[in-house]
This record gives structure tokens, sequence and C-alpha cells, in this order.
């Protein structure tokens, strides 16, 4: 079974988007069409953060390393999914509620935060999401993981943590971060999950849309 852990990219105004304030949103136009040019051309304008997406370090880190850059094999791996599902909006999810998943913590572990805040997607309270506090970052990366991602808008707040710092313990590590993931809960009853990150290979960008999958380690796809 794969498990699509994308949000569609759309600019319906009866399904809308979250997107950070301030960021450009989504535009979709054709530009050709099958009964006047034989074949279907759409244009398509977003912002390299837009829908579910990963950061990549040059988000934050001037000299860190592109999405086209980074070492891909980091990016599809075992998925730890860290359940807490039971944190309130803007309430911080601390190292207390990841420790029980320490022994599971390792480099190459790709960590899923799951908050189930992804049923927001698109309404006004998805910004007033859980947020990982900055010493649980600090020690998720000492663990050795690079890779996190997460169902909402951020793992900083857009209030409480203005400055971003988690993402920049993240980054500045070298690491990588997914956001904007639907469906994380869905992991949980895979065995051996599998979760695949890859970003378009953009010249020179700081991040870039996904399309995030998972799926069980003896799943044969195809």
């Amino acid at each position: 079974m794969m498990i699509d852990l994308t949000h569609t990219l759309t600019t319906s105004t009866e399904a809308p988007m979250s997107i950070w304030p301030g960021h450009p949103t989504l535009q979709m136009k054709k530009v050709a069409t099958i009964p006047e040019q034989n074949a279907n051309v759409t244009l398509i304008s977003l912002g390299s953060h837009t829908g579910t997406h990963i950061d990549a370090p040059n988000h934050f880190i001037a000299d860190g390393l592109t999405v086209d850059k980074y070492d891909l094999t980091k990016l599809v791996g075992r998925a730890l999914v860290i359940d807490v599902r039971g944190k309130k909006e803007r309430e911080r999810i601390t190292w207390e509620d990841m420790q029980k998943w320490e022994g599971e913590m390792h480099k190459g572990v790709i960590v899923l935060i799951c908050t189930g805040w992804s049923q927001y997607w698109g309404k006004e309270n998805y910004e007033d999401h859980p947020f990982i506090d900055l010493d649980a970052a600090k020690k998720l990366m000492e663990t050795g993981v690079r890779v996190i991602g997460c169902d909402t808008l951020s793992p900083d707040s857009r209030i409480c943590s203005p400055e971003c710092e988690v993402h920049i313990e993240i980054l500045g590590a070298g690491g990588m971060i997914a956001e904007n993931l639907r469906g994380i809960e869905q992991v949980l009853a895979l065995k051996d999950p599998i979760v695949s990150l890859l970003p378009l290979k953009l010249d020179s960008c700081d991040g870039s849309p996904i399309r995030a999958i998972a799926w069980s380690a003896g799943d044969i796809l195809g």
C-alpha cells in the first residue's frame, strides 16, 4: 500500500490552500488547449515553499546547500512517526514528548512529526499549529537525524517563535525540513515504513514542492 502524504496544489476557492503569509500564491493558466493547439499546456507560477514542500539548508543558511545539491539518498529512508496528536494549538512539542522514540532515532532515519493538524489545511486555524521546542530540535539533531517532516505550516510557530530558530537549528546542521505533509497518522499502520521526500531539481533553489509518499519496506511497488 502506498500512502500519499501530499496536499493537492489547486487554485480552487472551494478547497483553498494554506500558505505562509507573504509568500507567492499558486497561479495556473492554460496557454494551449487541444481544440486550438492539439495539446494542453499549463503555465504554472508558485513559490519554492508552496504546498507540501521541502526546505533546503539554503532557506535560512546563506552558504547552505540548495535542493539541487542535496544528497537524495537522505530523502528516501526509514520513517519514524512521532505521534503528538494530543497537542493543542500553539503548544510546544518538547523533548519529553519525543523521548520514548529516542532509541529509534539515528542517522538515516526520517522523523515525521504527527500532530494531526493537516485536517485544518486551508482553514484559518491552520497557522495555530503545535510547534517544536528549540531544545527538542537540538536533541533531535544530536541523535544523528537530519531530515524531519511535519503536518503543519512549519516546525516553528509564526507567533511563538517568529525568529524560526528550529529552522535555523535543523538547516544549520545540514538537515532538511518537509512541511505541510498530510495524513502522517496513516503511516502508523505501516510495517517498517519508508518515506520519499524528493524535490524538483531546481538550480540553486532554497526549497521545492515535493510529492511525498510512504510505503512498507516489504511492499513491492509497481
